[in-house]
């Protein structure tokens, strides 16, 4: 609707003098004027699209803009948290991070494609945030995954979780859990920790930040890429950011 309304108002305004304003028309003058406009769509109905596509531009380009400089602003925050496992090269020359939710399957489809990354590239650093996006039971997961990580287990856990199939339930997570050999009593007084949940909030609040709004998102450098993007792709976007000479914030 928000798309209609501004086409007819970019023909509108080509139709009359610039310099008059709505007020200067009579009603009869207005409906000439919106019958000029109707003509016109009828017989250049792709004005629309161009117009459409245009208004997705320029919304993409505040939302590059808007990200690009919270990626700085948050720089120490999103790379370099002590609170969140770090994968990959710890002292890579570019680092990948990566916000995901355990029972969301772009995630689960991404997961072999950032495998294979981190296997060919030995010079990237991987950061893990959890997003707990869909409901109770993917939060449980995010601060189960997290509670493993104070039993050096976070790895092996954070790969059985998101190669389980099907959604998560409370019940799998410790089923998971338990087979990697945790202290689950140790487990579920961890995940509980208000230092977790703490860690959740703050990963939360950097990816509204970020206008990070699904899963899986990934940040490289002052980039975000929202969505699931193949090995292939992710690999493009660091070798661009090292072609750039290397990490500006990251």
């Amino acid at each position: 609707m928000f798309t209609l309304r501004a086409a007819f108002l970019a023909i509108a305004l080509l139709a009359v003098p610039t310099a008059a304003s709505a007020d200067e028309f009579n009603p009869k003058q207005r409906d000439e004027i919106g019958a000029i406009v109707r003509d016109y769509l009828l017989k250049h109905p792709e004005v629309l699209l161009d117009v459409s596509k245009e208004l997705d531009k320029r919304q993409q380009e505040a939302e590059d803009h808007q990200r690009n400089g919270a990626v700085a602003e948050n720089a120490d925050a999103l790379f370099h948290s002590p609170s969140d496992f770090v994968a990959g090269n710890p002292k890579g020359d570019v680092t990948m991070v990566e916000f995901f939710d355990y029972n969301c399957p772009w995630c689960k489809k991404s997961m072999p494609e950032v495998l294979r990354l981190i296997d060919e590239d030995k010079n990237l650093r991987l950061v893990m945030k959890e997003f707990p996006i869909f409901g109770e039971d993917s939060e449980y997961a995010a601060r189960a995954a997290l509670a493993a990580r104070k039993q050096d287990k976070y790895w092996p856990v954070h790969l059985a979780l998101l190669g389980h199939e099907g959604k998560l339930s409370k019940a799998d997570v410790d089923e998971i859990a338990a087979a990697q050999g945790l202290d689950m009593a140790k487990l579920k007084t961890d995940l509980d920790s208000p230092e977790i949940i703490a860690v959740i909030a703050r990963n939360q609040q950097l990816a509204n930040t970020m206008a990070i709004t699904g899963t899986p998102a990934f940040i490289i450098d002052r980039k975000v890429i929202p969505g699931y993007l193949p090995k292939d792709g992710l690999a493009a976007a660091i070798k661009e950011i090292r072609d750039a000479g290397g990490c500006s914030v990251c």
